[in-house]
């Protein structure tokens, strides 16, 4: 039986995105209702994931959203993989201002039976969950790549990314009645990496071609893809690739200079939260590549 997904996503930046957006077209449980993108250039973002989409041969609709954080000035202004786009046909076209009223409508007409997956800061989501506060209660499940919980990553800044880019939507994000909230931070996806040439070996794939592009584009600054998004997204599929514990998350907004810091609790008996604290690598491997 499929499960209903929403995608939220930067994809552009990061290559894990569209390795990401790969995974979920190519998983044959997953029905894809609808992508949403964020931060700056949302548009390219948009064309990025149509690629994707039509090399899947899927007519997923696809809404560019927030560029802007809700308060802070923008810390990803581009969407650098874009510069790969000349070589894959795709739409440049799309529904303008419509991306948070897609995602409130969806839900409505999905009551309980959609899963949310943000990979991106979490702007589209804190105005989704603002302007319909009733919309947590109306998911099957929030899955977030998101936030930093143990402090356990060596050579990594003690705050996420995606929570670092809207801490006031991460918070806004964290606070709301989701039945089911699930977050995956770098304390377990800075633990399924990759090099570039094993990745390159691995893209045989038609709808891994493109991904490949969009990577090259990643490989000329580094030499490796840490898989965040996609762990995320294989959850959702097989839970059992991660060790998830129940607890609360809290994103500090008070400290300007850790702003988007998440603080997390375990709370065995009332969990509003579960947290990622281990992952099996090499079923995650497995279990993303056997879908090509």
């Amino acid at each position: 039986m499929s499960t209903k997904v929403i995608l939220d996503t930067d994809i552009g930046s990061d290559i894990d995105d569209a390795v990401c957006l790969a995974y979920l077209l190519a998983q044959p449980e997953c029905e894809l209702l609808g992508i949403t993108t964020v931060t700056g250039k949302a548009q390219k973002r948009a064309m990025m994931a149509s690629a994707l989409c039509k090399i899947a041969n899927k007519n997923i609709p696809i809404f560019p959203g927030a560029e802007k954080p809700l308060l802070i000035q923008a810390q990803q202004p581009e969407a650098p993989q874009a510069a790969a786009l000349d070589k894959w046909d795709h739409d440049t076209v799309f529904p303008q201002g419509e991306a948070i009223e897609f995602l409130r409508q969806t839900i409505r007409t999905h009551p309980g039976e959609v899963v949310l997956l943000g990979i991106g800061p979490l702007t589209n989501l804190g105005l989704l969950f603002s302007v319909d506060p009733a919309i947590p209660k109306l998911l099957k499940g929030l899955v977030l790549m998101c936030g930093v919980f143990t402090g356990q990553v060596a050579g990594r800044p003690e705050r996420e990314w995606n929570a670092l880019n809207d801490p006031h939507a991460a918070h806004i994000v964290y606070q709301a009645p989701v039945r089911h909230h699930r977050s995956l931070g770098l304390d377990v996806t800075t633990r399924v990496k990759m090099n570039a040439d094993q990745f390159r070996a691995k893209c045989t794939a038609p709808l891994l071609r493109p991904v490949l592009d969009f990577a090259n584009v990643w490989f000329k600054g580094r030499d490796q893809i840490t898989f965040h998004d996609p762990l995320a997204a294989t959850t959702i599929f097989d839970p059992s690739i991660c060790t998830f514990t129940p607890g609360t998350v809290e994103v500090e907004l008070d400290d300007k200079e850790l702003a988007g810091k998440t603080y997390w609790t375990t709370h065995e008996n009332s969990p509003a939260h579960e947290v990622a604290l281990d992952v099996d690598p090499e079923r995650f491997f497995e279990t993303y590549f056997r879908v090509f």
